[in-house]
């Protein structure tokens, strides 16, 4: 029987009243309390139908085990975007708000099997070679370039000029970016995320990506690119494209936890005393409010029932992070065992390759923040902050702060290596899309 025929019927006062059996994961009232809509999908089983945007349908589990399951499953499930069956029908538009993180790029998130081994392989050996204290010493110099741009002025939104701009920073020295190159890096990036031209931001991200895998095939360098490029897995200059867009677009997940976390110090008064503080928001923040709340998209290869539900082949199925993490199931087992069982970073085959990173990253991000503004605090009632719209992500629109103005230094003691001048004119001359420069900004400070 298909679940439309026996859905529940939703109590007065749902937030998915009246929608006619799949439940809405888009628009203002689910992005103000998504775990009402969680709570209402449990009655479905492990699985409920939704709708991630106006007629584009899927599957979500819910359940803690039968995401598991799920994420586990590579023999009954695939990856491949190329499976998915309502796109192939033409009943999805590709102008859909949800077709750029759904539709197949030839990288690892859309890989099976050997191909899918190959890709990961290149990418967890390349990841393996970040050396920690380098990781710590950028980080800690993006932070406090950071600051100096809102330290002395009082108050500051930390999701727009911190949390958001702190891992875009981070990721381009990593990736061995150049002035120019890293300017439309972040233009396209943030341009893609925050829905502004994004057809233009995609487009210029993947030229600045296609030029910086052209360029470190001339001259490769200490950094992940180059890594990536001479693993023994030989990518394609196509796959080493799309397999830096991928990391680099991971960068939206790093802003949301570091902003998640934030948010979590700032509105808790659990964490106002103690050691470890950051590091106990940080895990309470991926059981309950991970920043990928909604994602991991699966494609049954048969028809087949599963968590509940009744699948067709090519169905598109996703796992709900956020509400599988907090089921009532799982909140025994969590007190009881291990605080890093939850499903934030997914699991399986396809789970984040780059989680140790990102929590150092958010860690360090944090830490340097308390201890240069340690009265920082709330500009505002914690009510009135609203979240951004979107079936995928949980991330707020704005989180501003106030603190006593402090004096911060004019640069750091020790600068990340700069692009040499003759690398930087090995690059386009093409008309940045940003005169604002960001990259360059930063790159300037560390060396003036």
């Amino acid at each position: 029987m298909d679940a439309h025929d026996n859905a529940p019927v939703p109590p007065p006062g749902c937030p998915a009243h009246g929608s006619g059996g799949r439940v809405p994961l888009y628009g203002p009232e689910f992005a103000a309390s998504p775990q009402a809509y969680y709570e209402f999908m449990r009655h479905y089983g492990p699985a409920a139908p939704v709708e991630l945007a106006p007629g584009v349908e899927a599957t979500l589990v819910t359940d803690y085990a039968a995401a598991l399951q799920l994420l586990q499953d590579s023999v009954s499930f695939r990856k491949d975007a190329r499976h998915w069956r309502a796109f192939n029908e033409g009943r999805i538009s590709e102008d859909s708000p949800v077709a750029p993180l759904l539709a197949y790029r030839p990288n690892a998130m859309f890989a099976d099997g050997a191909d899918h081994q190959r890709l990961r392989q290149a990418v967890t050996d390349s990841m393996a070679r970040v050396d920690t204290r380098r990781l710590t010493r950028i980080t800690e110099q993006v932070s406090g370039y950071l600051i100096s741009r809102f330290g002395s002025l009082g108050s500051a939104d930390l999701l727009a000029e911190y949390a958001k701009q702190l891992p875009l920073f981070v990721f381009n020295e990593l990736y061995g970016c150049p002035a120019d190159i890293g300017d439309r890096v972040l233009f396209g990036i943030s341009g893609m995320f925050d829905g502004i031209n994004a057809d233009k931001a995609t487009m210029v991200l993947f030229e600045a990506v296609g030029e910086l895998v052209a360029m470190k095939r001339r001259r490769p360098g200490d950094d992940i690119t180059s890594w990536l490029m001479q693993h023994e897995a030989k990518l394609t200059d196509e796959e080493m494209v799309h397999q830096l867009a991928l990391l680099m677009g991971s960068s939206e997940a790093q802003r949301g936890l570091i902003g998640n976390t934030l948010h979590r110090l700032l509105t808790h008064e659990r964490y106002a005393h103690g050691g470890g503080l950051i590091d106990e928001a940080l895990d309470d923040t991926l059981w309950e409010n991970p920043p990928m709340a909604n994602y991991a998209p699966h494609y049954p290869t048969s028809d087949m029932e599963f968590a509940g539900q009744q699948l067709q082949a090519g169905d598109l199925v996703l796992v709900s992070f956020a509400a599988a993490n907090t089921g009532p199931t799982l909140t025994a087992a969590r007190q009881a065992g291990s605080n890093r069982a939850h499903l934030a970073w997914s699991a399986g085959p396809h789970a984040c390759p780059f989680k140790d990173q990102a929590r150092h990253i958010t860690v360090i991000a944090i830490e340097n923040l308390l201890n240069r503004l340690p009265d920082i605090q709330l500009a505002v009632p914690e009510e009135s902050l609203s979240w951004r719209p979107g079936p995928f992500h949980r991330t707020l629109t704005a989180l501003p702060t106030r603190f006593t103005p402090v004096q911060t230094a004019d640069r750091p003691g020790r600068a990340p290596a700069a692009p040499e001048p003759a690398r930087a004119q090995e690059t386009s001359t093409a008309p940045q899309p940003q005169r604002s420069g960001m990259w360059s900004q930063f790159l300037n400070w560390l060396t003036r």
